[in-house]
């Protein structure tokens, strides 16, 4: 009791007192801030389809409520999640793709799809309504980024391979602390395949001295002022940041694509550690 009577024992008390109140509400505010986090790489979890809006013929864009206004969706700039539905056979199929949104973007998620005919998977997102239900598992993926990791991105992406280059580069250009540059070619039959125009548009607007976009199309319309044909050497070397060890060129489209990307870079001089291939 003695102790107690102690004016300095009543400051230590106080202190105490005030580090466990402290240490409390780091607790709460850390473990609130994991609780909002909606992705598990273990096992798969079923989100909402809210929203689904026809893009092209072929295209839709599919919003995924998260459980509450203020969750996010926990998935690391340049990752993947992995989508399970059922085919046209009624058979379990499970595909990987890559959300245009952000952890930024809170309560949703959203991802554009371009379905083919006979895609397994396509068949799913074709047949999928408002109110029902995808299972999603994750994240995955290989790549990393840290902000200023390197002076500049080269990007080439061929059809729906354009998702995992959105998002990085989005990610990047709205950060205000990252300075990094991004220079984009993406290649598509015709027009009407460009996946994301208007974002891409507006990214191009809204940092037209950090973000650079060069369409090219293999059967372009009269008036065209983009690449025709095939992604070749040349436009690579215009469109793109020159070999150096701070920047990266990144590679997301159909297999034949990215077979030639990587030749074309090998012969430009790039090196293995110059490139990533999603």
């Amino acid at each position: 009791m003695e102790f107690l009577e102690r004016p300095d024992a009543q400051l230590i008390i106080g202190v105490a007192v005030a580090a466990v109140a402290v240490g409390a509400t780091a607790y709460f505010y850390f473990s609130s801030k994991k609780s909002k986090v909606c992705l598990n790489p273990e096992e798969f979890r079923a989100f909402k389809l809210v929203k689904r809006t026809q893009l092209s013929h072929n295209v839709a864009k599919f919003r995924f409520e998260l459980p509450t206004p203020t969750s996010v969706l926990g998935l690391p700039i340049g990752q993947h999640i992995s989508c399970r539905g059922k085919d046209s056979q009624g058979e379990e199929v499970v595909k990987p793709y890559t959300p245009t949104t952000l952890d930024s973007d809170i309560g949703y998620f959203e991802l554009v799809i371009k379905m083919y005919p006979q895609g397994r998977m396509s068949h799913h997102f074709r047949e999928i309504r408002e109110g029902d239900y995808m299972e999603v598992k994750g994240p995955k993926g290989r790549f990393k980024y840290q902000p200023g990791q390197v002076r500049a991105f080269g990007m080439l992406a061929g059809g729906s391979g354009i998702t995992p280059m959105f998002q990085v580069a989005r990610a990047i250009l709205e950060n205000p602390n990252d300075a990094t540059k991004v220079h984009l070619i993406y290649a598509n039959v015709t027009s009407e395949d460009i996946l994301l125009k208007e974002e891409l548009e507006g990214l191009t607007a809204n940092y037209p001295d950090r973000f650079k976009v060069y369409y090219v199309l293999n059967q372009p319309p009269e008036e065209w002022s983009g690449g025709v044909g095939f992604v070749s050497k040349e436009m690579i070397q215009t469109h793109c940041p020159a070999p150096a060890d701070d920047i990266k060129i990144l590679r997301c489209g159909p297999p034949p694509m990215n077979k030639a990307m990587a030749a074309h870079l090998e012969a430009l001089g790039y090196s293995p550690e110059m490139q990533f291939q999603f």
